[in-house]
């Protein structure tokens, strides 16, 4: 390489190695640049989080304490955040259970909660949502809410929050007072009375039909809100029958001022109203009155047709068949009737001013007649039964019926009794207790003749079956096919006789009550078909929940079994059917078993109730079975009939009473 080109790599070399130191001097004053304004920026940033952390906390403590719920929910209804106030109003813990607001919306108002959360979504924000929602509890709580989406800093919604104000007490309060306000309104608008409520300037108030109805006014009560009633009284005097004294009477009450009560006007048709005027103060100051006008035609003419009624009763009570007496709270005899001293042989005047309890009384029987006196001092009426001794000194039976007399102002004086001799029937319910006692007696022993008799009786057919079983097997290889056959017949026979007998004694046990329970017929039902042999293609349905009923569960079964095992015993149909239905008839529970089977003549409809009576020669029917679910029915005082077409199917309905 010459000298030249030697002379030019060093030049360019020189050159390239003081770019470099120029290079790397402004890298090393960036890099100390950069370095101190990272350090700068770690220092904002602390700033910042310190300030953030402050505001949080700040804001943290404003949501803890304020008096409202606070939430903060997901858009998919999830809780991420609530107060205390919150905790404390639902009920739930969301640092150790999740919550999502469906859980929190009563059923009724879902709809409007849907449709206030879609606008919330779209608007981003609802006010003043009023609905009820349900505590963890399950308790139903009213609350007003106010909420507003959050968006994070791309303005996109990320949350919602919302207030939440517990007004379940301001909402009953409000409830309370829109009853109370429209019972009152009610009570008004529906009163027999005319009612007019005028304030201190004499404007209508309030009014109701029937004061438009007294006085002739065609306007309504809400037409009539707010008119001036100084000329009223002049405009309606026409209709009384002194229209000068009417007239003169309201403008003397509207100057005095003063309570009036009761005072009557008649009018030109006949009518006789009762007048009440009531002025209106709030302290001393003067703010209106009510009047109060009520028709009392027919109460006047009442009383002048009781007026003339009271001698004709007067006679009426002197000579009827049960006795009366009339008594003070001492039991001071004041009054009797005739048939009175005909069932006590005392006349009027030797008991007069007499005790009755010291008269006719034992002291066992004074205790009652003591206790009966102090019922009638407090109001109170009843009837009783008392032993007594009349005047010649038999012993008396008297059912009396008891009420307290007042006087006019409303207390008691004493009372008056209506006596009716009862002796001829507790001497016919006495034989009538000792009757039943004798037929109780003779149930029993007729129940446990017939256990004896059933075992009795089943006890040489068992014998009888079994010397034929041992002949049959002694004598297999001698016996001939006709032989056999014949051995075959007395064992069926033999069995036939044993189900009678089993039968019979059912039927003697199916009128007895054995037990009181409650019985759930759906269980019965439900056991039933378990137990019974139904084929592939028969159904049993119920249509209604059957009831709970009282009484013996083996009864019920019967019942329930020998209906169910007749429908299915007499099916015909490819596709046999069972239905069951109830319905509530007042004092009865009624039932109905329908089948699509064979059906019954209604010629036959009594007779197949008759103790073995069938309409069939099946082997597994013995006649007895519908003639127990009839005991039964008769047992709890009920009735059974049926409606059946041959080939369509039959149904069987039977009541039993509550």
């Amino acid at each position: 390489m010459d000298k030249d080109k030697t002379e030019i790599y060093e030049r360019a070399l020189k050159r390239e190695k003081a770019a470099r130191k120029v290079a790397e001097k402004i890298l090393e004053d960036k890099s100390k640049e950069l370095y101190l304004l990272s350090e700068k920026l770690k220092k904002s940033n602390k700033k910042l989080e310190n300030l953030l952390q402050e505001k949080s906390s700040q804001l943290q403590g404003v949501f803890e304490n304020i008096n409202d719920a606070y939430l903060v929910i997901d858009l998919d209804g999830n809780v991420l955040k609530m107060n205390n106030v919150a905790n404390n109003l639902f009920g739930y813990d969301i640092e150790k259970e999740k919550l999502n607001i469906t859980n929190l919306i009563y059923p009724d108002d879902a709809e409007y909660a849907y449709n206030s959360f879609t606008k919330l979504q779209k608007t981003g924000v609802f006010t003043n949502y009023t609905a009820r929602v349900y505590t963890k509890s399950k308790e139903v709580k009213w609350v007003q809410i106010n909420a507003t989406i959050i968006f994070d800093t791309n303005k996109k919604p990320i949350a919602a929050q919302g207030i939440i104000r517990d007004v379940t007490l301001d909402k009953e309060s409000e409830d309370l007072l829109l009853e109370s306000e429209n019972r009152l309104a009610s009570l008004i608008t529906n009163l027999d009375s005319g009612i007019l409520l005028e304030d201190e300037n004499r404007k209508i108030v309030i009014t109701n039909p029937k004061f438009c109805e007294l006085f002739n006014i065609t306007l309504s009560p809400e037409q009539l809100k707010g008119k001036d009633c100084t000329n009223a009284a002049n405009n309606s005097k026409d209709l009384f029958k002194d229209p000068q004294k009417f007239l003169h009477r309201i403008q003397n009450i509207l100057e005095q001022k003063d309570q009036v009560l009761g005072e009557e006007l008649l009018m030109v048709n006949g009518t006789i109203l009762e007048l009440d005027y009531l002025p209106i103060l709030s302290g001393t100051e003067y703010k209106g009155h009510l009047w109060t006008y009520r028709d009392i035609t027919l109460q006047k003419q009442h009383s002048k047709i009781l007026e003339s009624q009271k001698q004709k009763y007067s006679n009426i009570i002197a000579n009827m068949n049960l006795g009366l007496i009339e008594v003070d709270n001492n039991d001071e005899i004041l009054m009797i009737n005739q048939s009175f001293s005909k069932m006590s042989g005392y006349s009027q005047e030797e008991l007069i001013g007499k005790k009755g309890h010291e008269i006719f009384l034992s002291v066992s029987e004074k205790k009652i007649i003591n206790v009966e006196i102090q019922k009638r001092i407090i109001g109170r009426s009843n009837s009783f039964e008392l032993k007594v001794q009349n005047k010649k000194g038999e012993l008396k039976h008297w059912l009396i019926s008891g009420a307290p007399n007042y006087n006019i102002q409303g207390e008691v004086t004493g009372s008056i009794g209506i006596h009716l001799d009862i002796t001829e029937f507790k001497k016919l319910e006495l034989q009538k207790e000792n009757i039943l006692k004798e037929l109780e007696k003779s149930n029993d022993e007729l129940q446990e003749y017939a256990h004896v008799v059933s075992h009795d009786l089943k006890s040489p057919l068992r014998s009888i079956d079994a010397l034929v079983s041992w002949i049959k097997l002694d004598n297999t290889d001698k016996l001939d096919a006709a032989s056999l056959d014949n051995i075959a017949l007395i064992e069926s026979t033999l069995e036939t006789m044993e189900k009678l007998i089993s039968s019979v004694l059912e039927y003697s046990s199916a009128g007895i009550n054995n037990k009181e329970e409650q019985v759930d017929l759906n269980e019965t039902v439900a056991k039933l078909k378990r137990a019974l042999f139904i084929p592939d293609n028969i159904c049993i349905n119920i249509l209604n929940k059957l009831p709970i009923v009282r009484g013996d569960i083996t009864k019920f079964q019967q019942l329930f079994q020998n209906i169910l095992s007749n429908a299915i015993k007499f099916c015909d149909k490819e596709v046999g059917l069972v239905e069951i239905d109830y319905m509530d008839n007042n004092t009865f529970h009624q039932f109905s078993i329908k089948d699509n089977g064979i059906g019954i003549e209604k010629k036959h409809h009594n007779k197949i109730f008759q103790i073995f009576h069938s309409l069939h020669t099946r082997e597994d029917s013995t006649g007895v079975g519908l003639s127990i679910v009839r005991k039964i029915i008769e047992l709890y005082e009920g009735d059974i009939w049926l409606e059946s077409k041959p080939n369509k199917g039959s149904t069987f309905y039977f009541t039993i009473k509550k």
